[in-house]
């Protein structure tokens, strides 16, 4: 596919407030609990964040698979943010029940069972590949089998779920064409590009201009990019036409060695570039046509909360 840099279009942005692995003691401002979680993606919203990327944790702070903080978390979006597409992380996240000791990977049957979070979401990622993943003491295999991974997909078929497509490699993205000819995921596809992973695809331009070739014509795309490559991999898929995610789940970082005080001002200097380089912020109604998601849902009756 190829870049498009004389009419590139909106840019869409996700936030990733919060994140399946790290916490506070990465980063003091990262937030942990529904109410700050919920907060952090209105101020992200009003910075020109569209997409809400979600993780959340239980009332200690440790990631979890409970549906219920789930939903508590979608209903404030819907009601605080008008539009915003909610995207709940299909991996979870590592369990860390003691912070000294390895994180504990979640099974396959609580990320089955997140097909049932209600108020659903507007879109559950799917993560194309199987690899050895590392974070910090932690090294584990992800699995993401293609039968499983069919299945998944047709759960959130019968449910109107539409999937995000996380690659952390070329084969992953070649993973999910064969999904598309099998039929099990309809075009057009949204790709997200994860670089800088351990264990996934170094972030380096050219990795990126590769993935970017890979993708079938027609289709969306973003970059994640961690840590340190966030801000230069991020510039430059907006100057390539895509779209692109930052937050604390991937750069707990504003600039080297400066923790970033808020969600919010990540958001910010990416809406500041997007700018520079000439280019607009897609709004939620123009986000959700561009993700072909169809009108805002309407809000759930108990979502009516003052933040």
């Amino acid at each position: 596919m190829k870049p498009n840099l004389t009419n590139p279009g909106k840019v869409i942005i996700t936030v990733a407030t919060t994140g399946g692995l790290h916490g506070k003691e990465s980063n003091p401002a990262l937030p942990e609990q529904p109410k700050d979680i919920i907060q952090n993606f209105h101020d992200c919203y009003n910075a020109g964040a569209t997409v809400a990327h979600m993780h959340v944790r239980d009332k200690r702070g440790v990631t979890t698979a409970d549906l219920d903080v789930y939903g508590e978390v979608i209903e404030g979006v819907m009601s605080h943010c008008p539009g915003m597409i909610t995207q709940v992380g299909n991996g979870i996240g590592l369990r860390y029940e003691n912070p000294k000791a390895e994180g504990e990977p979640f099974s396959l049957e609580e990320r089955m069972n997140l097909l049932n979070i209600r108020p659903q979401p507007d879109q559950l990622t799917l993560n194309l590949g199987t690899f050895h993943f590392e974070h910090k003491n932690t090294e584990f295999l992800f699995p993401n089998s293609k039968k499983w991974n069919v299945e998944f997909v047709c759960g959130c078929k019968k449910r109107g779920i539409r999937n995000e497509l996380e690659v952390y490699d070329l084969s992953h993205i070649q993973n999910a064409i064969e999904l598309m000819e099998r039929g099990a995921l309809e075009p057009p596809l949204h790709f997200s590009f994860v670089l800088g992973i351990k264990g996934g695809i170094p972030a380096t331009p050219a990795n990126l201009l590769a993935m970017l070739d890979a993708i079938p014509d027609g289709s969306s795309w973003q970059v994640v990019s961690i840590g340190k490559y966030q801000l230069p991999l991020s510039t430059m898929a907006l100057a390539l036409g895509g779209n692109i995610r930052v937050g604390m789940e991937d750069n707990v970082y504003f600039s080297h060695g400066v923790l970033a005080v808020s969600n919010a001002q990540l958001v910010e200097r990416a809406a500041r570039i997007v700018r520079e380089l000439g280019r607009e912020i897609a709004s939620p109604e123009e986000a959700r046509d561009l993700m072909h998601l169809g009108p805002t849902p309407q809000r759930p009756p108990s979502a009516a909360r003052a933040l």
